[in-house]
């Protein structure tokens, strides 16, 4: 099985942006974290940081035909987005949404979510916790899919 799990916006910031909602873990300690959890789970994984939408946008086009599901943390891209909610219903893949924090106890607009639309299941308010939720929710659905066939 073979993930992307793309990282918007001021992701790379974790650990000096808003430590009061995001905490002090650093990027780097994230994506050391979503790598132990696909080894454990014995998942493939690609990750990807970008602050731009266009780049987001090609990564999830990139995953068309080369992995088996997306997960993603839009970022701030996450309510402005059309761009990459297109996106991912162009590629038909799998996606789980994930958000560090919980979006509904934060400013209104951020309780709108465009990509989400696209995707199979959101995971907020969990912190580093929400991508391995995210990644074992992808796991057991593709691996129902395959047993189905």
């Amino acid at each position: 099985m073979k993930l992307l799990v793309i990282n918007g916006p001021n992701l790379n910031m974790l650990g000096v942006r808003e430590p009061e909602i995001y905490g002090s873990r650093t990027y780097a300690g994230l994506v050391s974290f979503i790598e132990e959890v696909c080894a454990r789970e014995k998942v493939e994984v690609e990750i990807v940081q970008s602050n731009h939408e266009g780049a987001i946008v090609d990564a999830i086009q990139a995953a068309y035909q080369e992995k088996d599901g997306i997960v993603i943390n839009p970022a701030a891209y996450t309510h402005t987005s059309v761009a990459i909610l297109d996106a991912l219903k162009a590629v038909g893949l799998p996606a789980v949404e994930v958000h560090l924090s919980n979006i509904y106890e934060r400013e209104k607009f951020r309780h709108i979510s465009y990509p989400g639309m696209a995707c199979v299941k959101t995971f907020y308010g969990h912190g580093f916790a929400g991508y391995e939720m995210a990644i074992q929710y992808l796991k057991n659905l593709l691996s129902k899919g395959t047993e189905d066939q």
